[in-house]
């Protein structure tokens, strides 16, 4: 019998390292900064805030894959693509929407730099 999804989803989240939950929290509000006017822009960050958070999902259920520089080398440039995004359409988008945004692509990139320094580029979590 599966477990219900809150408590895989709480036992998935205590799982995460800190720089993971960081990371995740910032993809969330990556995604929630989308709303409003939706373009081209908003679907690339929305997808690669998805990616993200596949990634760390993927890590949290031990599943084995490789990425050529390691999870957060692969976190942190998502994190600049979406800055890159981001200030594609900043004369666009409200004000305090795109510091929200362009804040939680800061994160994304501190989360994955510092993710990379913590763990070599094919290391597991523990």
């Amino acid at each position: 019998m599966k477990r219900p999804l809150a408590r895989r989803l709480r036992s998935t989240w205590r799982g995460l390292g800190a720089e993971q939950k960081v990371a995740c929290g910032a993809a969330g509000l990556l995604i929630l900064s989308t709303f409003g006017a939706f373009s081209w822009v908003e679907a690339a960050t929305v997808l690669v805030a998805l990616a993200v958070l596949g990634l760390i999902e993927r890590r949290a259920a031990r599943k084995r894959f490789h990425l050529p520089f390691g999870d957060g080398t692969v976190i942190a440039a998502a994190g600049v693509w979406c800055g890159v995004l981001i200030s594609i359409r900043v004369l666009d988008r409200p004000l305090g929407q795109n510091a929200l945004a362009l804040a939680c692509a800061g994160l994304l990139v501190a989360a994955g730099i510092r993710e990379r320094a913590k763990r070599p580029a094919d290391d597991l979590p523990t």
